[in-house]
């Protein structure tokens, strides 16, 4: 707790700089990231970020100091460089982007390596830390980085309030975009220089190694939680914020954890938890929801059988065993018992002695889907010209997902046939 109250009320001059700095870093990459996010090219992150090392040693070895605003410069140059290398090689050569962005990330990160190493074995006494844009070092923040940082961050988000409804459009639909007269190429120009400058004041904070974790891991949380946009931001700029303070106290209580990394832990933890747990895309909704999805399909089955049962006998009223249901339709025993008890539980069959029997509301629901399947045939033969033997099958699953309006259409469309192509009785009451 006293570690808590410290932290957060500043009593350490460094902490400020340390937790706004990683703020405004994870805040305007997470912003950025959604446009590039959803044009689907996450990859692009990965390039910027490792093709910004050769520029800052540049920057380095012309200035021969760490002064932040000449390696920003640098780093931006070579950047954006990797960016036009990508589109040029595509344009001019046979080679997918795929192939091209992976050129262009390990020539670029080789380059930079090779300066790293030249610089380290100078001997100038100037380039110790260095090597820490790899990995980075957000601890090591002091005011003048903060408010670079700041000034970019700041920049970043004033373009996108300014540009959201372009950016917008090019994301989803760049070539509507064109045909209604926006200029594309200088919007993905716009678009493209500000993912540069994400990356760039973000290498600082989390490294080269790691920054297109900061740029694309919000966007992608964030989407799993909404399908609006501006909500996809917002969500984005959060898990941004909350990452980013909670690697920098992290890393103040338990001085020996780097910052950097535990951002990006941060925000992956965020990201799985999302894709878990969101509502609707998460991935365990999904599987309820299909689990759902099956329970009902399994219930109208039985009903259905239990139905047809009644039809062949006249008798709706008989208890039917187990085996005597297997019989006619082979259900697994466990499935079958399951689906039994739950209808059971909703009031559409009872048990006595081991022997099920239909209620006149699993009556009523069972007819309805004998009917569904029945007209269901009748209309691929009659419209559709597919042989009566063909169409069993694909009526199994229809039967489960039409309407009451489409169940009305079928109806007027057929003109209320009493017979399905296999002479059945369409049972209407």
């Amino acid at each position: 707790m006293d570690t808590f109250i410290e932290f957060f009320t500043f009593q350490y001059p460094n902490i400020k700089y340390v937790l706004f700095g990683s703020i405004l870093l994870a805040v305007s990459s997470a912003i950025v990231g959604c446009f590039t996010f959803l044009k689907k090219k996450a990859l692009v992150g990965d390039v910027v970020a490792h093709a910004v090392l050769p520029g800052i040693c540049l920057s380095f070895l012309l200035t021969g100091n760490k002064n932040p605003l000449y390696l920003i410069i640098g780093a931006f140059i070579t950047g954006w460089i990797s960016i036009v290398v990508i589109d040029g090689i595509v344009r001019k050569t046979k080679l997918k982007e795929d192939t091209a962005t992976g050129l262009s990330l390990s020539v670029f990160f080789g380059i930079g390596i090779l300066l790293l190493t030249f610089i380290q074995k100078s001997g100038n006494a100037a380039q110790s830390g260095l090597e820490s844009f790899l990995f980075g070092k957000a601890a090591a923040l002091v005011g003048a980085d903060m408010w670079l940082f700041a000034s970019v961050s700041v920049a970043l988000l004033i373009a996108v309030f300014l540009l959201f409804k372009e950016f917008t459009l090019i994301s989803f639909d760049q070539n509507f975009g064109a045909a209604i007269g926006f200029p594309v190429k200088g919007l993905n120009l716009i678009l493209t220089t500000l993912t540069v400058l994400a990356v760039v004041i973000g290498i600082q904070a989390v490294g080269v190694v790691l920054m297109a974790a900061m740029l694309i891991t919000p966007a992608a949380a964030a989407r799993f939680w909404t399908d609006d946009l501006k909500t996809m931001i917002i969500l984005a700029a959060i898990f941004g914020a909350v990452s980013g303070t909670a690697g920098a106290y992290i890393s103040f209580v338990a001085p020996s954890m780097p910052t950097g990394p535990w951002i990006v832990m941060v925000i992956s933890i965020i990201a799985l938890t999302s894709f878990f747990f969101a509502p609707k895309k998460g991935i365990l909704y999904k599987a309820l929801k299909r689990r759902r999805i099956k329970n009902l399909i399994l219930q109208e089955n039985i009903l259905k059988m239990f139905f047809q049962l009644g039809e062949e006998a006249g008798d709706f009223n008989t208890g039917r065993s187990v085996l005597e249901l297997q019989d006619k339709r082979p259900f697994r025993t466990k499935e079958l018992d399951s689906g039994l008890k739950r209808l059971q539980l909703q009031g559409y069959l009872t048990n006595q002695n081991d022997k099920w029997q239909i209620t006149s509301e699993g009556q009523n629901k069972g007819r309805r889907i004998v009917k569904l399947h029945r007209l269901w045939e009748l209309y691929l033969t009659t419209y559709l010209r597919i042989a009566p033997d063909h169409v069993h099958e694909d009526a199994e699953k229809i039967e489960h997902i039409i309407t009451p309006e489409l169940e009305a259409r079928l109806e007027k469309l057929l003109d209320y046939p009493e017979l399905d192509p296999h002479q059945s009785k369409i049972p209407y009451q």
